[in-house]
């Protein structure tokens, strides 16, 4: 059952040993690629065996399960981690080449066990393996002190939500008796909620909302995204998002079915419900907000990441039957779209020095590829069609109608987070101003992209066009996976 995950743990291993004995020597930028080369040749074969998987596998009282939707997620996690291990190649901010890529598989093994996982010990583990190794990662440029002040931001506050998290999670134990999450809700049934099962769910909420970056938990998100190396960053932001937010989905939908409560217009009931809402509206507006008045493109980004994270938990409080396909498809898309726009502030930062907008004043002249590039990934996180970003959060939007399709009480949210979407489409055609109408200065220099740069960069182009217009590409496969999930 683990065995795609000790192939990539093996993986991790290989890339160290080579780089540490055979590789040393070498240009830096031969030692990246070759390491990015074994991390990514590890991460196909992982991917190979996964999808010899069919069959749902459980494993000591849910340690592990094994399903259709688990081995999806996986499979988007690897492309993930492949995308970032490409785009490092790039990007020189460290000599411990080999450390750097060990840490970027290991992590990738800490969210597929976090994404099998229906244990509450199981999660709080894997949730620790994984952020143990992002907190290294942030701090992997030492010639930089944004690195080290970023890196010691994020430890601090994920020290403090894990927490948090132990805290929620040892109150549902013992309210429940178990730590298997099917159990939970059998046994946390009622028709009123104990005033410590709300306790730990404002703490589980808490503890989870750091690893989303939503209101109030996201205080570490724009520092960390502006001072990390820039993949690292871009890693943060897809695949470590993709896996927090499959987790939430499974702790709150299957772990805590019973305590749901009602976030409905005028029909507020104690439960997640509520709670949730409030998180999602504060994420929506205050992401929104903030990110208008930045000049850094990657802080930018990392509010538009608070924002997303709020339109997200619409889904969420869609319930499994309405918003789970919603969730999966609209996290996979947003993944792929900021992946994609790190790669391009990656290669722009690499030799510009900066990444402020405007450092991408005239990109268009100087790079047209990576222009045309930024512009998908803009529109589509703005939601523009026919872009991937314009059918999630239409599919997201829908989804939370039709959960309550009588009264629709959860309409509301539905109008914000419209009125918030076209408040971010302002901030998104800020960047796009820079890169196609702004003209540069005469001495900045035309910007020479990696041919490995421009195709990484293209397919994810490609990947946002493709699945905006052809949607069912993805929603066919999530459908059939979830047909056999137990949440």
């Amino acid at each position: 059952m683990a065995l795609p995950e000790v192939i990539l743990t093996v993986t991790a291993l290989m890339v160290l040993l080579t780089d540490l004995v055979w590789m040393r020597q070498a240009p830096p930028r031969t030692r990246r690629l070759v390491a990015a080369a074994v991390t990514s040749l590890g991460c196909l074969v992982t991917m190979g065996f996964l999808g010899s998987l069919h069959e749902r596998m459980a494993l000591l009282d849910g340690m592990m399960v094994i399903d259709p939707l688990t081995q999806l997620v996986k499979q988007v996690l690897l492309v993930l981690t492949m995308g970032t291990a490409i785009i490092s190649v790039e990007c020189d901010f460290t000599d411990h080449v080999g450390e750097y890529y060990f840490l970027l598989a290991l992590a990738t093994v800490g969210m597929m066990f976090l994404v099998s996982a229906e244990n509450l010990l199981m999660i709080f583990v894997s949730l620790e393996l994984l952020s143990l190794c992002l907190y290294t990662m942030v701090g992997f440029n030492k010639r930089s002190p944004q690195s080290a002040e970023a890196a010691l931001k994020y430890f601090l506050f994920g020290g403090m939500s894990a927490a948090f998290l132990l805290f929620g999670l040892s109150l549902v134990y013992g309210l429940s008796g178990s730590v298997q999450l099917s159990q939970v809700a059998a046994r946390l049934q009622g028709p009123v909620l104990d005033p410590l099962l709300i306790l730990a769910i404002v703490m589980v909420v808490a503890g989870l909302g750091f690893k989303i970056a939503a209101v109030p938990f996201h205080l570490w998100a724009p520092d960390t995204y502006q001072g990390a190396p820039t993949p690292v960053a871009a890693f943060i932001a897809s695949g470590s998002k993709v896996a927090s937010f499959v987790i939430l989905a499974k702790v709150m939908l299957l772990g805590l079915a019973g305590a749901q409560g009602s976030a409905g217009w005028r029909q507020f009931a104690p439960g997640w419900f509520p709670i949730l809402a409030i998180v999602a509206v504060l994420s929506m507006v205050l992401g929104n907000l903030a990110a208008l008045a930045q000049t850094s493109v990657r802080r930018l980004l990392a509010y538009s990441a608070v924002a997303h994270a709020g339109y997200a938990l619409l889904a969420l409080l869609a319930g499994r039957e309405h918003g789970m396909t919603a969730l999966l498809y609209y996290v996979f898309t947003y993944a792929l779209t900021a992946l994609g726009a790190f790669a391009v502030v990656t290669v722009v930062q690499e030799q510009a020095g900066t990444e402020n907008l405007s450092t991408f004043a005239g990109l268009a002249r100087r790079a047209p590829l990576l222009a045309i590039c930024m512009m998908v990934f803009m529109l589509s996180l703005a939601g523009i069609p026919p872009l991937a970003g314009f059918f999630g959060k239409f599919y997201v939007f829908a989804s939370t109608v039709r959960a309550q399709p009588q009264s629709l009480g959860l309409l509301w949210l539905v109008v914000l987070a419209l009125a918030m979407s076209t408040v971010s489409l302002y901030y998104y055609l800020q960047v796009l101003k820079q890169i196609f109408v702004v003209e540069a200065a005469p001495e900045v220099p035309i910007i020479q992209a990696s041919p490995l740069s421009r195709a990484v960069i293209g397919l994810l182009a490609l990947a946002v066009l493709v699945l905006g217009c052809l949607p069912q590409i993805l929603l066919g496969n999530l459908a059939d996976a979830l047909r056999d999930a137990r949440f």
